[in-house]
């Protein structure tokens, strides 16, 4: 069964900034409005860096998927040494290219690299890995700020597999498949919001329990932002 839900403005007409105040305590629903952009097509392993250039557009920074790419996303390639795969850790590089279909992606701590380059000292930048969904919403989402955050392909089984051994290190590096990174913008009692880069998906909503156990099977990761004196 197919549990997802588009999503559009709500019965009343409201959107996200009107909802806000509501929140969890209340039962109204959240839902930042933030722009969307589809990785369809040029960028198919590229949901790292669509769902942060969303993020940046939302703060008006006026940058390109390319852009962001080209100029702030530290990447690396694989090697073949002895019949052995050699790979870059993704915990510091891209795995690849977002260009490329059969690259895989990156974690947390190189997408937070990655916009504090982009936004400069305006800002601060945390990798949030390890923060529980609920809490990430009252850091950011009650505070109109949206998040990105890491689950599954379409909340798809995550799976394990394949490996790789570190380029760096020498060290055996297991990747969870179906990896996916999404922007985080709202949530109500059954789900959270995100705009999916996936697929054209948009505003789509996810139930809570399902969102939570995809999180967790990416080490909880997700990165967050504020502006610097608020």
């Amino acid at each position: 069964m197919d549990e997802r839900r588009p999503v559009g403005m709500g019965a009343d007409g409201r959107d996200a900034a009107d909802r806000r105040a509501g929140g969890r305590n209340s039962g109204e629903k959240v839902c930042i409005k933030a722009p969307y952009i589809d990785q369809s097509g040029a960028y198919p392993t590229g949901c790292e860096s669509v769902s942060a250039v969303m993020l940046l557009r939302f703060l008006g920074v006026g940058i390109s998927v390319d852009e962001f790419i080209e100029k702030y996303l530290d990447k690396q390639g694989f090697e073949e040494r002895d019949g052995v795969l050699y790979g870059p850790d993704p915990r510091k590089y891209f795995c690849g290219s977002p260009y490329d279909a059969d690259s895989f992606g990156c974690y947390a701590p190189v997408v937070a690299k990655a916009l504090r380059r982009a936004l400069g000292s305006g800002y601060t930048v945390t990798d949030e890995t390890g923060v529980r969904l609920e809490e990430l919403a009252r850091r950011y989402l009650d505070r109109g700020m949206p998040v990105v955050c890491w689950a599954c392909i379409n909340m798809r089984e995550p799976v394990v597999g394949p490996q790789w051994k570190l380029l760096d290190t020498g060290e055996t590096f297991t990747w969870i498949s179906n990896e996916h990174c999404m922007l985080l913008v709202g949530y109500d009692e059954e789900g959270y919001y995100f705009n999916d880069p996936y697929d054209n998906n948009g505003l789509i909503c996810y139930p809570k329990e399902t969102v939570e156990e995809r999180h967790r099977a990416q080490h909880m990761q997700a990165v967050g932002v504020r502006k610097n004196g608020k």
